[in-house]
């Protein structure tokens, strides 16, 4: 049984978590993240927090929050941040923009390649890398010589333990179910106790890097396609416009837009915007 709340507690448990503790660390993850938490979340803060504390050997959450806002908090609020996102992902997740990816995009993108024009395509929130591997099998499945064109797929993420698990490439079986089996088996590689892992056609289009959504972007190159999916249903409004508004000067003419389920344009992006199907949205004439 955890013990009752202390003095000004708001959660119960082993540490004093203080309605000022949350304040802190909602303004610390919204300032370098960007989400927005609200005070229904101080459980979900709390649980996920406190095995920080106890590898810290922190003591309070005071003591957590001043570690994370000084001088050297920099790493710590990088792992706060890891601890406080959610990275919810699977192989073809929402099918529907694969197909049409597949059956729309790719047909005048293949063209451009097999003319040895440029193809860029972007997952900018990769978690640990199920997306741009279903975006890279996609693209096989049509173009099966795109590892040696000028055909890339950037993979981002805020959290640099995704981006090495994408980097790696090796998931279960089960994981690899949702992909079209004659895909995965022909690209993924078997590895040990039952995994499989990217093979050399995977690796060679896909490269991970680390990237803040609302930190720098040193991209100069623009994409065909982007791929941003449940990941700005966890900003605030201004900070949602702001991040559609970001994508625009990145993408061609005609380039397109996948976002997720919940999501929606909005702000100054969205009269930029056309909607292209579900969840689809078009840069301009096709």
């Amino acid at each position: 049984m955890n013990p009752a709340p202390g003095r000004g507690s708001i959660v119960e448990g082993e540490f004093v978590f203080t309605a000022e503790d949350f304040r802190q660390i909602a303004e610390m993850l919204h300032a370098h993240a960007g989400i927005a938490l609200n005070e229904g979340k101080a459980a979900l803060v709390y649980s996920r927090l406190a095995k920080r504390l106890r590898t810290l050997g922190l003591s309070s959450f005071r003591d957590y929050c001043a570690l994370v806002e000084g001088v050297d908090g920099v790493d710590e609020r990088q792992k706060m941040t890891a601890a406080l996102t959610t990275n919810v992902t699977r192989f073809y997740r929402e099918p529907h923009h694969f197909d049409d990816l597949r059956d729309r995009v790719l047909p005048k993108l293949v063209e451009r390649a097999r003319a040895g024009g440029r193809v860029r395509l972007w997952s900018a929130a990769c978690s640990n890398g199920q997306e741009p591997y279903s975006m890279a099998l996609t693209v096989l499945s049509v173009l099966p010589e795109a590892a040696d064109l000028d055909v890339r797929i950037l993979a981002t993420d805020i959290d640099p333990n995704m981006v090495a698990q994408g980097h790696d490439g090796t998931y279960s079986e089960e994981a690899l179910e949702p992909a079209p089996v004659t895909l995965w088996r022909k690209y993924f590689n078997r590895a040990d106790r039952g995994a499989w892992t990217a093979g050399p056609q995977l690796k060679r289009l896909v490269s991970f890097k680390e990237l803040n959504l609302i930190g720098d972007w040193p991209m100069k190159g623009k994409f065909d396609v982007i791929f941003c999916r449940n990941v700005v249903i966890y900003f605030d409004d201004p900070t949602q416009e702001r991040v559609w508004s970001r994508f625009v000067p990145l993408m061609n003419p005609g380039a397109t837009l996948y976002i997720g389920h919940s999501e929606r344009v909005a702000g100054p992006a969205a009269s930029l915007l056309q909607t292209a199907g579900l969840t689809t949205y078009r840069l301009g004439a096709a």
